[in-house]
């Protein structure tokens, strides 16, 4: 079910070239009478992937809930740099809690509005990667184990960015953080750690699971429409670009996470009771090189000496997620 009808990256418009578009092309954001979820005066950096991701993401359920949304954020850069006591960017009915039990709270929210009869209101639970593939995993495994309705959104920028970029089970192998230093034989985060925690919620055969990026917002929107489509435990997983903690051009978000689908380092795909439906092809798989050489987190293995052998390990993984999730297009005879 990934969608891209329009053959251009995305636009912020109605149009796409001298084309004006049919209102039932364009995408949330371009409507006029989007829910504008989160709001001006938030204090998110330039650039920040996670203020994009969550924006496009809750004004698309918005839409696919006529606006009969109660949102639940776990501790973070979404929650911190949003409501900055007493202000606060959200313009729907949004709840903090602790790092580690959004999820257990979106239950809880959910089992409340079922007891009212209040069955047209839907519950989105969403954070970061720390307290979803961390601290919050277990709330989280219950709430998939228990099939609660809750769609939960990871918005993934790798690391635990609000607190000083230190590694989370979501840094990928080699990245340096400010505890995985880039020193040693080894430099940067170990391989054979972490978690790709999509794979994980598959194993738990919910009715819905997809990632997605803010590079392809028409993809990002048309899942978490479609994930409202369901009753029960849903799962989004959002590669959001941090230019602070990645060392990246403030400008560049959407390129690299571009280029982390298009190099085959974050896969793009969705599943339905735990069987993969679709992926987001990849037209012409490029080299992990071009999406890690604008990083400064990686720059170590660019030195006067690259570190072929571990940019080789790096290019192996991307290369079994093309394998595995079936991400190359297929030419047409």
């Amino acid at each position: 079910m990934t969608f891209q009808p329009i053959k251009f990256y995305q636009t912020g418009t109605f149009t796409v070239g001298n084309r004006l578009l049919t209102p039932e092309q364009r995408s949330v954001q371009s409507h006029l009478d989007r829910s504008n979820a989160i709001n001006s005066g938030h204090r998110a950096c330039q650039g920040c992937g996670e203020a994009l991701g969550a924006r496009y993401a809750i004004d698309a359920a918005m839409e696919a809930t006529n606006s009969q949304l109660i949102a639940v954020n776990a501790t973070g850069c979404l929650e911190v740099f949003t409501t900055p006591y007493p202000e606060t960017s959200w313009q729907l009915p949004w709840m903090h809690s602790l790092f580690g039990n959004a999820a257990a709270v979106a239950t809880g929210v959910a089992a409340a509005m079922k007891v009212k009869g209040r069955s047209e209101v839907r519950v989105v639970a969403q954070g970061g990667d720390g307290g979803t593939t961390d601290i919050g995993f277990g709330c989280l495994s219950g709430m998939f184990e228990r099939n609660d309705d809750v769609l939960y959104i990871c918005y993934d920028n790798e690391a635990y960015m609000n607190t000083g970029v230190q590694r989370s089970s979501a840094t990928p192998p080699a990245a340096r953080t400010a505890t995985t230093m880039s020193v040693g034989p080894e430099p940067g985060n170990v391989f054979g750690q972490g978690k790709f925690l999509p794979a994980i919620a598959m194993a738990h055969e919910i009715p819905y699971v997809a990632t997605a990026t803010v590079a392809d917002l028409r993809d990002l929107e048309a899942k978490v429409k479609r994930a409202m489509e369901f009753r029960g435990a849903r799962y989004i997983h959002i590669l959001v670009p941090c230019p602070l903690g990645w060392g990246t051009a403030s400008h560049d978000s959407i390129r690299i996470a571009r280029l982390a689908h298009e190099t085959g380092v974050f896969p793009v795909f969705e599943a339905e009771y735990g069987v993969q439906v679709s992926a987001l092809p990849i037209r012409k798989q490029l080299p992990v090189e071009e999406y890690l050489k604008p990083q400064k987190r990686f720059a170590h293995l660019f030195g006067a000496k690259p570190k072929v052998e571990v940019i080789a390990r790096l290019q192996a993984r991307a290369d079994r997620n093309i394998s595995r999730y079936g991400l190359l297009q297929k030419e047409v005879a």
